[in-house]
C-alpha cells in the first residue's frame, strides 16, 4: 500500500487562502483570507473592489496614479482588504467568527487588525510580512500572537 502523505491543518488553509487570494482585482498585491474554527472553513475574502463597483483592474488604481507607496494611506483606495471582506462575508450570513482563527496571504495591517480584535479572532496565520509596527503593537497588546508561515 502507498504512503499518502496529507497536509497538516495549517498547510491545508494556508492553501486554500492562496487559491481564494487568486480571485483578487487588485493590481498592486493579490491577498486571500479565511477565518477557520474548529477546523471549519467559517468564511474567506480576498482584496477588491465593492460590489457593484468597478474593479481597478478595470479603471486602473487610484493609489499607483497618486504615487502612494504600499502600505500608507489605505483610506485612498477603491477596495477592500481580504481580511475585511472575510468579516463582511461573516455579517452578511450569520456566521459567528468569535474564537476562529485567520488564515491570510500577508499580515494584516493596522485598520484589519482593529477590525479582527473586536471581532474576537484569536489566531493569525500569514505567509508574507506587511510593515506595519502599529499592527504588530495592537496584536501584541490584544494577546495575539501572529504566526509567520512557511
Amino acid at each position: 500500500m502507498k504512503k499518502v502523505t496529507r497536509p497538516s491543518w495549517d498547510e491545508y488553509f494556508m492553501g486554500i487562502t492562496e487559491l481564494v487570494a487568486q480571485r483578487s482585482t487588485c493590481l498592486r498585491r493579490q491577498v486571500g483570507a479565511i477565518l477557520v474554527r474548529d477546523k471549519r472553513i467559517m468564511t474567506t475574502g480576498y482584496n477588491g473592489a465593492p460590489a457593484r463597483i468597478n474593479h481597478c483592474l478595470d479603471v486602473g488604481c487610484l493609489r499607483e496614479q497618486m504615487g502612494i507607496p504600499s502600505g500608507e494611506r489605505h483610506e485612498l483606495c477603491r477596495g477592500l482588504h481580504a481580511e475585511q471582506n472575510a468579516i463582511i462575508q461573516a455579517a452578511i450570513h450569520g456566521v459567528n467568527i468569535q474564537g476562529a482563527t485567520l488564515y491570510c496571504t500577508n499580515m494584516p495591517c493596522s485598520i484589519c487588525t482593529k477590525m479582527l480584535i473586536n471581532a474576537g479572532i484569536v489566531d493569525i496565520y500569514y505567509k508574507e510580512g506587511y510593515s506595519d509596527s502599529l499592527a504588530s503593537d495592537m496584536l501584541a497588546e490584544a494577546g495575539i500572537v501572529p504566526k509567520k508561515f512557511g
